[in-house]
């Protein structure tokens, strides 16, 4: 991989803002649209509300910063797009588990929360960010 130092930026920068995005609409289902907030039982309906969005804004953000690490390659190819997406999608599967199982904290889910009861979200999320910096490859070439 071409500049990975540069890949790892873009990507974490990418995974945090995409982190917020989510934390910020589950805020705004709750304050402005009056939703239920999560109890001791469940995540609450304004977090589950927010779900189908999460692949939209994961192949938003992820597109955009695939673009903006291809477009600071000279001479970018499909191969190191496959290649980003590929290690995007890796570190992120393997991150979650630690950052929304593993780890205890407010937000944190069983593993059956986030791999089963989650579906097919999650599943939909992994691919966007793998398909992320091919499409954005494909926006470096027009």
């Amino acid at each position: 991989m071409r500049s990975f130092g540069m890949s790892m930026l873009w990507f974490w920068v990418c995974y945090l803002l995409v982190t917020a995005v989510g934390i910020l609409h589950t805020v705004f289902n709750i304050y402005v649209l009056h939703m239920q907030p999560m109890d001791e039982n469940s995540m609450g309906e304004a977090y589950e509300k927010t779900k189908p969005w999460h692949p939209l804004y994961n192949i938003l953000l992820f597109t955009f910063f695939g673009w903006l690490y291809l477009n600071g390659l000279t001479d970018p190819t499909a191969m190191d797009a496959i290649l980003t997406g590929a290690i995007w999608a890796g570190i992120c599967i393997v991150f979650d588990v630690f950052g929304w199982v593993l780890i205890k904290h407010p937000w944190s889910l069983t593993f059956r929360e986030f791999y089963i009861d989650y579906q097919p979200w999650i599943s939909l999320i992994y691919c966007a960010i793998f398909l992320g910096p091919i499409i954005g490859y494909l926006f470096t070439l027009l």
